[in-house]
């Protein structure tokens, strides 16, 4: 068996299925855009996209340093919007 280490990256939106109850479809469009950022910072940081399920995301990050950059740019990154996307 091979070993490797590597930092995981693990989240997921706190109060999703409340906002989900307050407005689906709103909840959704703001997802979508968040996990874009998400997953183009991964991508940046040479982290591995392994999962997604509803609204949480799991990523392999082979330094620990990288996944630390990654992780406080995303956090930055959705606090940016704060309000759902308007609908077109």
């Amino acid at each position: 068996m091979e070993r490797k280490l590597a930092a995981i990256l693990c989240a997921d939106v706190y109060g999703y299925s409340r906002l989900m109850g307050e407005d689906e479809e709103a909840t959704l469009r703001t997802l979508t855009s968040h996990r874009k950022l998400i997953d183009s910072q991964i991508e940046s940081h040479h982290g591995r996209f392994v999962n997604s399920a509803g609204d949480s995301v799991l990523a392999e990050f082979a330094a620990w340093s990288r996944r630390l950059t990654a992780q406080s740019i995303s956090r930055r990154d959705s606090r940016r919007e704060t309000t759902p996307p308007s609908a077109e």
